[in-house]
């Protein structure tokens, strides 16, 4: 099939690369989200869509949003029989939904209707379920509502981050991206209506979202860390000062009886009390400084024996 990708983060680029590998596919253009100025120096930078399509010596089309007119105009003139799209980060309206002859088709990391929005990954690690996927379906105006054309499982393990799940999905989604487009160009796929039943929404994170909140109980507290690990990225406070939380884990052994928030530590570990079992402390990010392990942070940071997160 003739193919217009359309997508802009990291996560996409295996999708985008499985489709420019296959042999039954041709992508003759990219969209991604404009350049946006990033660093220090607030310079423009691509996309990693738009890198990787840059390389590959693909038109990329960066329209402000899927509205624009001129947008709208030069898909048209590409008459893509679908649009496969990954993470592409703006609402497409109908008329542009119909352009292509099999409409777009969308890679979303969860097991529809469960975890429809922007952080589906994110959702599933907080909520402690045992296994996710991703679901290929044909975009309509709602919120991931559209129907489904294809399915794949992945278990969640018991220490992912959101980061290790999202890279192995964005792996395995690729093959299904592809295995979708197969079955609509050979007639085999029919769409089928999300059921009703099981609608779950995760909406997108923010950095305030991602604070640790020790008065929960250790089990949700280490579901959240890893849940917004590495992006927005744990944090909590120290003495008013905003400290970043790499890495941290129930405790299994031993641990002293702390209260939610309470530092405690010893030769060879550092512990944080929540409202039932300790958290043992992996690793730290000091402000103005670089992630460490967290031994060596309460080594150097002379606390006091009363020292509490906030």
């Amino acid at each position: 099939m003739r193919l217009v990708f359309a997508g802009t983060p990291d996560v996409a680029v295996p999708s985008l690369r499985a489709l420019l590998d296959s042999d039954r596919h041709e992508v003759v253009a990219v969209v991604s989200r404009p350049d946006a100025r990033t660093g220090r120096g607030r310079g423009l930078s691509r996309s990693p869509v738009a890198a990787a399509a840059d390389a590959a010596g693909i038109e990329v089309l960066t329209p402000p949003n899927a509205r624009d007119a001129g947008f709208a105009e030069r898909l048209r003139e590409l008459a893509p029989d679908a649009v496969p799209v990954v993470a592409y980060g703006h609402l497409v309206p109908r008329p542009v939904l119909e352009i292509p002859t099999h409409g777009w088709i969308n890679l979303h990391f969860s097991l529809l209707p469960a975890w429809r929005g922007a952080a589906p990954v994110n959702a599933a690690i907080a909520a402690g379920d045992e296994v996710t996927g991703a679901t290929t379906f044909r975009l309509d105006e709602g919120m991931d509502t559209g129907p489904v054309l294809g399915t794949m499982t992945e278990t969640v393990r018991p220490r992912d981050t959101a980061g290790d799940l999202l890279g192995r999905l964005s792996e395995s989604g690729a093959g299904l991206l592809v295995a979708t487009l197969d079955g609509l160009e050979a007639g085999d796929l029919r769409p089928v209506p999300q059921p009703t039943d099981g609608v779950s929404h995760a909406g997108k994170l923010t950095v305030d979202d991602a604070r640790v909140r020790w008065s929960d109980p250790a089990l949700a507290v280490d579901r959240h860390i890893r849940s917004v690990t590495p992006a927005p990225g744990a944090w909590t406070k120290l003495g008013g000062e905003r400290v970043k939380i790499g890495s941290a884990r129930p405790a299994e052994e031993t641990a002293p009886d702390l209260e939610p928030g309470r530092i405690a530590w010893d030769r060879k570990i550092v512990h944080v009390g929540t409202a039932s079992a300790p958290m043992v402390l992996e690793t730290i990010q000091p402000p103005g400084k670089r992630m460490m392990d967290a031994l060596n942070w309460v080594r150097g940071a002379r606390l006091d024996a009363e020292a509490a997160f906030e």
